[in-house]
C-alpha cells in the first residue's frame, strides 16, 4: 500500500508545549512529503499561520466536544490522535458509525506512563480496544505504556549553523514546574563553581516554581549569575548562544529540548533516565548524571567546562546520532509505516 494518504493530527489543547510542536512539526514534514494533513487543536495563534503555510487545514479545538465534531466531520484514511483527551474523543466519534467510513485509528504515546483513569475505571479500558495502533516516541515510554507499541522517535530538522564553542552559558529551557526539577538544575549551577568564573546559567521557561527559583539562587548566591528569562519563543536563538545545555527532568518522554540542542551542536547534560537514554546513551558518560543528584550534575558541568576539546566532541557526536536517527525525514517514513500497517488491519 503506497501513495498519499490522507491524515488528521488531533490533540484537545489551546496550548503550545512540547506536544503541540511535535504535532506541528510532523503535520508540516507529512504535507510536504505528499500527504493531505489536518490538525485539530493547539494554540492557534501559533500553530495555523506555520500549518496554513505548509498547506496544512487547522481547526481549533478547546474541548474534548470539539475533537470529536471534528473528527466526525471528515472524511480521512488515519486519524492521529495525541494524549489522552484526544484518545478519548476519537473513541467516542468512532464508537457510532457515521457518514463516512472509520478511518484508521493511531494513538501517539508521548510521556512514560500509562494512560489515567475516570474514578475506578482505566482509560485504557475505554481506549485501547478502539486504538489500530500506538507510536511510542521512545524505548522509556514503550515499557511504559502496558500496550504494545511501535517506536518511532521523534525527529528535528538539521541545523546548518553550529552554537557557539566558546560560550560560558548553560542553558535550560522548560517549563518550571516541579516534575521538570529545575530547582535542581540551580543548585547544581551553584555546587560547580562555574558562576565564580563567568558562566552563566540561562533558563527560559515559566511556571508555578520561577519565584522560588529566583530566591534561591539568592540564597545560594548566584543571583547575579542566574537568569530567567520567562516563556521565550526563540529558543533556537538562545541555542545558537549556548555553551552546555541542562536538562534535569528524570522523566521525559524523549526530551524535545535536548534533541534541539543535539541538533545546534551544544553539549547536553541530561538526567540518565526516561527519553534521554535514547538521546544520549553511549555518548560521553558526562553527559548523563544520576537522576535527583545536583552534586553529580554539578561534576558534569564542572568536568565539561574544564575540557574544550571533549564539549566539541561530545556537542560533535550529538549533533551526529541526531542527524543519523533523529531527523524528520526517519519520522515520517517510521509513522508512515505504522500508518499504513494500521490501515490494513482496519481493512481486514
Amino acid at each position: 500500500m503506497t501513495g498519499r494518504l490522507r491524515i488528521l493530527h488531533a490533540v484537545r489543547s489551546t496550548r503550545f508545549a512540547g506536544v503541540e510542536r511535535f504535532v506541528l512539526r510532523l503535520a508540516v514534514a507529512q504535507s510536504e512529503s505528499g500527504h493531505e494533513v489536518r490538525v485539530v487543536g493547539g494554540d492557534p495563534g501559533r500553530m495555523a499561520p506555520a500549518l496554513r503555510t505548509a498547506g496544512v487545514l487547522f481547526t481549533p479545538a478547546a474541548t474534548v466536544r470539539q475533537v470529536v465534531k471534528a473528527l466526525r466531520s471528515v472524511d480521512v484514511d488515519v486519524a492521529n490522535t495525541h494524549m489522552t483527551a484526544a484518545d478519548g474523543a476519537a473513541a467516542v466519534a468512532f464508537a457510532v458509525p457515521g457518514r463516512h467510513r472509520r478511518p484508521a485509528l493511531v494513538s501517539t504515546r508521548h510521556f512514560a506512563a500509562p494512560r489515567g483513569s475516570i474514578g475506578a475505571i482505566r482509560w485504557d479500558t475505554l481506549i485501547a480496544p478502539r486504538v489500530d495502533a500506538e507510536i511510542s516516541i521512545s524505548r522509556a515510554v514503550a515499557a511504559s505504556t502496558g500496550l504494545p507499541s511501535t517506536i518511532v522517535h521523534t525527529g528535528v530538522p538539521a541545523v546548518s549553523t553550529l552554537a557557539r564553542r566558546d560560550s560560558r552559558t548553560i542553558l535550560m529551557a522548560q517549563r518550571l514546574q516541579p516534575e521538570k526539577q529545575t530547582i535542581l538544575g540551580v543548585h547544581a549551577f551553584a555546587a560547580s563553581g562555574l558562576a565564580s568564573e563567568g558562566w552563566t546559567l540561562v533558563v527560559a521557561g515559566d511556571g508555578p516554581d520561577r519565584p522560588e527559583l529566583a530566591d534561591l539562587a539568592e540564597e545560594l548566591g548566584v543571583s547575579d549569575a542566574v537568569r530567567l528569562l520567562g516563556f521565550r519563543d526563540d529558543v533556537h536563538t538562545l541555542l545558537g548562544e549556548a555553551g552546555m545545555f541542562l536538562a534535569t527532568c528524570p522523566r521525559e518522554g524523549l526530551g524535545l529540548a535536548v534533541l534541539e540542542a543535539m541538533a545546534h551542536g551544544v553539549p547536553v547534560v541530561a538526567a540518565r533516565a526516561a527519553g534521554h537514554l535514547d538521546l544520549l546513551r553511549g555518548l560521553d558518560e558526562r553527559a548523563l548524571f544520576t537522576p535527583g543528584d545536583p552534586d553529580a550534575a554539578a561534576s558534569a558541568l564542572r568536568s565539561l567546562a574544564d575540557d574544550a576539546p571533549g564539549r566539541s566532541a561530545l556537542a560533535e557526536s550529538a549533533r551526529a546520532r541526531q542527524r543519523d536517527r533523529f531527523s524528520m525525514s526517519a519520522q515520517v517514513t517510521g509513522t508512515d509505516a505504522v500508518y499504513r500497517a494500521a490501515m490494513r488491519r482496519r481493512k481486514r
